[in-house]
Order: C-alpha cells, then sequence, then structure tokens
C-alpha cells in the first residue's frame, strides 16, 4: 500500500516483499517525477542494531530513507532477518520473522539487491549504518563475485572486522554508557552471536574487513568521531584505498555512534548531504 504525504517534496512511500522466502522493503519515491529521477540510481539501506535489532521503522532506516527521497533519490531500506538476542536465544515473543544467524541477512540482502537491480535503471548502490554498513558491505562482495557488482556502496559509522580493533586515541574520546556497551569485549561478542561460529567468523563474505577486496565498487565511508567502531571503520577504508578502490572517507567531529537514529541532530543533516552529493555526482 503507497503512503502519500502531502507536504512540498515528500516522498512516496510503498511497503511489499521479494524473494523466494519473503524479505520486506519499503520504497521511498521521490516527489520529482520524469526526466529529473532518470538515471539517478536507487539506494538499498539497511539499518543497524548489532545484528539483533531494529527495523525499517526506525529513524536511521526510515528518516534517513525519507530525508535522501526529499532530496530527489529513490530509497529502498530492507528488513533483514536478525541473529538471536545474545544471550537470549530462546526469546521469540514479538518477532514476526523468524531470527536467524549468517548467512541469512546477506542473502536477504542480495534478495533485495536483485529485486531493486531490476527495478532502477540508474543502477544500485548498496549501503547501511553500522551493523547495517557490515551487511551492505558484505553483500556487495559477494555480488561482486557473482558478476553483478552494485554502482556503489555508502557506509556510514560501520564494524567490518569479526574482531574489533584497539584504538587507545578513539576509545578516550568515547563518552557515557558507550564505555562499557561498545567496548571492545561486549562487541566481539555481538559478532560471535551474529557469525554463530568459528568458521563464519572468517568468512569474507560475514565481514569483509582484512580479505580481498580488489575490484570493490566506488565507497563513500562516513565515520563518527567518538566511536569505538570507528577504528574499524579507519582500518576497512585503509584496506579499500591499498586495493585502488575510489574511496572518499568523512569523519564527522564530535559525533557519536547512530546519530542517523538522531534526526533532528545537525550531523543527521551533513551526513545526508554528503550522501545525497555523493549518489548524485555518481
Amino acid at each position: 500500500m503507497a503512503v502519500s504525504f502531502s507536504g512540498v517534496n515528500e516522498p512516496t512511500i510503498r511497503d511489499s516483499v521479494t524473494g523466494r522466502h519473503p524479505v520486506p522493503i519499503r520504497w521511498y519515491h521521490p516527489a520529482v517525477e520524469g526526466s529529473e529521477t532518470t538515471g539517478v540510481p536507487t539506494l538499498l539501506w539497511a539499518h543497524g542494531g548489532g545484528f539483533f535489532s531494529g527495523g525499517l521503522d526506525q529513524p536511521e532506516a526510515h528518516d534517513v530513507a525519507r530525508a535522501l527521497a526529499q532530496r530527489g533519490l529513490p530509497v529502498v531500506t530492507v528488513d533483514y532477518r536478525l541473529a538471536p538476542v545474545p544471550g537470549l536465544s530462546w526469546i521469540r515473543r514479538g518477532d514476526v520473522r523468524p531470527r536467524g544467524r549468517f548467512p541469512l541477512p546477506v542473502e536477504d540482502l542480495l534478495t533485495a539487491f536483485r529485486s531493486v537491480s531490476s527495478q532502477s535503471a540508474g543502477g544500485v548502490i548498496l549501503g547501511g549504518a553500522s551493523a547495517g554498513a557490515c551487511l551492505a558491505g558484505a553483500a556487495a562482495l559477494q555480488a561482486l563475485d557473482i558478476g553483478s557488482a552494485p554502482k556503489g556502496v555508502i557506509l556510514a559509522y560501520g564494524f567490518f572486522h569479526s574482531s574489533h580493533t584497539a584504538s587507545r586515541e578513539i576509545q578516550r574520546r568515547v563518552r557515557d554508557h558507550r564505555r562499557l556497551t561498545h567496548s571492545r569485549l561486549l562487541l566481539n561478542a555481538v559478532n560471535r552471536n551474529y557469525a554463530g561460529s568459528r568458521a563464519a567468523l572468517n568468512d569474507r563474505y560475514a565481514f569483509p574487513g582484512g580479505h580481498e577486496l580488489d575490484g570493490f565498487p566506488p565507497t563513500l565511508i562516513i565515520n563518527a568521531d567518538r566511536d569505538t567502531m570507528r577504528a574499524s571503520g579507519d582500518r576497512f577504508a585503509a584496506e579499500l584505498l591499498s586495493a585502488g578502490v575510489d574511496v572518499e572517507q568523512h569523519t564527522l567531529p564530535g559525533t557519536r555512534h547512530a546519530f542517523l537514529n538522531r534526526p533532528r541532530a545537525d550531523a543527521f543533516t551533513t551526513a545526508i548531504d554528503v550522501m545525497a552529493e555523493w549518489l548524485l555526482a555518481g
């Protein structure tokens, strides 16, 4: 069902499912129609949440997609299968879709990617935030290997390695409860929960960081300044550059992890502007 807004430049939003094993997706169609959107790539966007939480309605998905669509860019968000809640895998209450560890979330992104690619004349950009950035990077790598690489990749404050990189300089900049909740110990536990096995932790389609990246699509990386996970983002950017990938990297001063979940923050608008400019330039 389509939902139309009456405001200027408000997008039309439509929910649908795709794939043999249905994957919910949400389309954000710009208000501008016709030749002005011809050739513009569609952004396929994955929310964050530590692989085990989040959905299409959270600001990191809905508000990001709506803001970009207001700037004339078509966006599709994807509701990939979530991993079990760490330490509470027996909990099922309230889950609409079945949960599943790697490789199921990446498979859901690839299913959505194939569907959106068939309907986007301008091609598809894969992107995501936090855990969604890891999934987007992994899906892009797998799509590359099967000969259907996306036009580009956008990664917002993501982490890409099975074991989080230590950085005393960054850790000193982290404040409040994140010093505990975003500690390497807990973040690595979240990675193990998503992977489900030692073999999966080492799989390049689970965590693309530290693996062969030749031919990876042009990439925009936006990091948060005061974010433990920035160490992995910085390291992944360096690995992409070493592989000859066209990389544009931004670190927004003073920002904390998940700032795209705060649509009224200045950092949200700054990041949306950077993403829109990069998408339109491509």
